[in-house]
């Protein structure tokens, strides 16, 4: 079976959100404080606690534009966190179910991957994408909200 990882988003692009660097829309993040309801951070891969500083901004995890860089909103803790290194799963996958799908290396979405999987399925889905050698990466989405949550890859 391909072993996988579960990807944060690159330390050196949420800090330069933090110190005020722009979003894909252009704009810098808002800021406000987590209501501690679901506030996943995509760096730490975990929850905003209550009342902590909380940035809210427009990502889009590609490297460039094109018909298939979907952006979305997501959110970031304000103050420095770790980036994600665990083992296993990141606490922020706590809902029922998820969107994944395979991209290529072109970031295209690979077409018959998409699909609801139930949050005890995702290792194995995703493992069973990265096995085809065209798909060089799988995103995990909101079933709901289609909201970007982590990127998995295969691990070296």
């Amino acid at each position: 079976m391909t072993r996988i990882r579960f990807l944060p988003l690159p330390t050196d692009k949420v800090d330069a959100l933090r110190r005020g660097g722009t979003d894909a829309h252009g704009l810098p993040p808002e800021r406000t404080l987590s209501d501690g309801s679901d506030n996943p951070c995509r760096h730490c891969l975990d929850f905003i606690p209550e009342g902590a500083g909380m940035l809210v901004l427009a990502w889009r995890p590609f490297t460039r534009i094109h018909p298939y860089a979907e952006t979305g909103p997501i959110f970031l803790c304000a103050q420095d966190c770790p980036a994600w290194h665990g083992a296993g799963r990141p606490p922020i996958l706590s809902s029922p179910d998820y969107l994944l799908k395979g991209y290529t290396a072109d970031e295209r979405i690979r077409y018959g991957s998409g699909k609801i999987v139930a949050n005890a399925g995702i290792e194995a889905y995703a493992a069973e994408l990265l096995a085809d050698d065209e798909i060089a990466f799988v995103d995990v989405r909101s079933a709901r909200n289609n909201c970007f949550q982590l990127r998995i890859a295969r691990a070296d």
